[in-house]
């Protein structure tokens, strides 16, 4: 039979005949269309309805949780990732420049300003203060951009970083206020204009200042801060070295550079993703992303209720440095007994649990620059290796034995160690949590 549509007409066929076929072809075909409409629609209705995946984040401040977000953005929705990059580029912009000002104020206050030697002429110093100036206003603007529209806007300088111990201060924005919304719209017309000609300005004040951003950072001032102390490994670090393309007036941002755009956010941040490439297309995922300082950890437990997965970050850098609302506090340790109050919770106790440990690159690089992980963890031989494998199978153990003996009943759970900057790990372990939080959704609701 031939499966041709329409039909070959019959040999010899009247004209009556021709036209009944004629109308219960086109009748066939107006009850096809209906039924495809009837199904496309009925699809339509079951994605709407279909139930959300929630997923919820936990971690200290600055454990990589906006890191892996971007991240799954970027693998799972890489449309909506590349629309934000005119937001991105801002963050990366007010990165750059709170970094070359907070380095500025910390030459003007040490014998390195003078050339790294004190009484040695400052003549370098100077005209790196001087022609760089135009920067500090860059970062008000851009600041403002970034703010409500009555909210106040501090200066560079306000920050009075501490020097020697404190590395530059991040520019913070209160969860939910959109601030992608501000950078790309505003609030009102008058600050879409506002926001757009600011914008504007400081792209060209950059790309005027590249030049001098780029001998600031290769001069011996900058090498004798490092030898007098002065913390300079700071997130920002990328975007100066590689500051003649960033501050480049066509300047587009690269997905490696928002994964290291950092901007804080203080309360709970809501995303919504609407999954484009994997099986689920069109099915939305939403993650909350709960502040992970110290004073907002009180209203976690509102967001417990009702998510499928909860994912734990654990810097495993975080080794040898203090909190900063603590400097008692060893960050290391407080991020274990954090994980341990987490696995406690009985509101938790239905939910997929996947442990990231995380910074994976920066422990290396601590390792190997001969910091010894068992003199800030006791419980960590002196014999035992110094590597990052050693290090981290220690922690997996570590917090694979307090979950064991702290939930309130028994689940698997699931560790990876991870890289947040690293876009194709990163892949693979975001695969890998896909599926383990799909299977765990399926057997949930009695579907395996």
């Amino acid at each position: 039979m031939s499966s041709l549509w329409p039909p070959l007409p019959p040999k010899n066929e009247s004209e009556e005949d021709k036209a009944a076929r004629l109308a219960a072809e086109k009748e066939a075909k107006r009850i096809s269309d209906e039924i495809d409409r009837a199904l496309e629609q009925e699809k339509q209705e079951l994605r709407k309805h279909r139930p959300q995946t929630k997923i919820l984040l936990l971690g200290q401040a600055e454990s990589g949780k906006s890191t892996m977000i971007k991240n799954f953005q970027l693998y799972f929705c890489p449309s909506s990732f590349h629309a934000e990059r005119e937001a991105w580029r801002a963050v990366i912009h007010l990165n750059l420049v709170r970094f070359v000002n907070y380095l500025l104020y910390v030459l003007s206050n040490t014998a390195s300003g003078s050339g790294g030697k004190r009484g040695d002429p400052n003549r370098d110093y100077r005209m790196f203060q001087m022609r760089l100036a135009p920067l500090k206003q860059v970062e008000l603007s851009l600041t403002r951009c970034f703010s409500s529209e009555n909210s106040p806007v501090t200066s560079p300088t306000d920050d009075k970083p501490t020097l020697h111990t404190s590395p530059a201060q991040e520019v913070t924005v209160r969860g939910g206020m959109g601030w992608k919304s501000f950078i790309r719209r505003g609030r009102s017309q008058s600050r879409v204009q506002s926001n757009s000609s600011e914008l504007e300005s400081t792209r060209r004040i950059l790309d005027a200042c590249k030049n001098d951003i780029v001998a600031l950072w290769k001069s011996p001032a900058i090498r004798a801060l490092e030898q007098e102390g002065v913390d300079l490994h700071h997130h920002s670090r990328y975007f100066l070295e590689n500051a003649e393309r960033v501050a480049d007036i066509n300047y587009t941002p690269t997905p490696d550079d928002i994964l290291r755009a950092r901007l804080r956010t203080v309360g709970v941040e809501e995303y919504r993703m609407t999954m484009e490439t994997a099986a689920e297309k069109g099915a939305e995922w939403v993650f909350y992303d709960v502040g992970g300082q110290r004073s907002q950890r009180a209203s976690w437990a509102s967001y417990f209720e009702d998510v499928n997965a909860m994912i734990f970050l654990c810097p495993m850098s975080s080794f040898n440095q203090r909190l900063s609302e603590d400097r008692s506090v060893n960050r290391l340790y407080d991020s274990m007994e954090l994980w341990q109050t987490v696995c406690r919770s009985k509101l938790l106790s239905k939910a997929t649990f996947i442990l990231l440990l995380n910074k994976a690159d920066l422990l290396r690089s601590k390792l190997r620059a001969g910091i010894k992980f068992s003199d800030y963890v006791i419980d960590y031989g002196r014999d035992e290796p110094n590597t990052t494998e050693a290090v981290a199978n220690y922690l997996r153990k570590e917090m694979m034995d307090i979950h064991r003996v702290c939930s309130p009943r028994k689940r698997q759970l699931h560790v990876h160690m991870t890289c947040a900057i690293d876009p194709t790990l990163m892949a693979a372990v975001l695969n890998s949590i896909r599926d383990v939080i799909l299977v765990d959704i399926l057997h949930q609701t009695t579907l395996l």
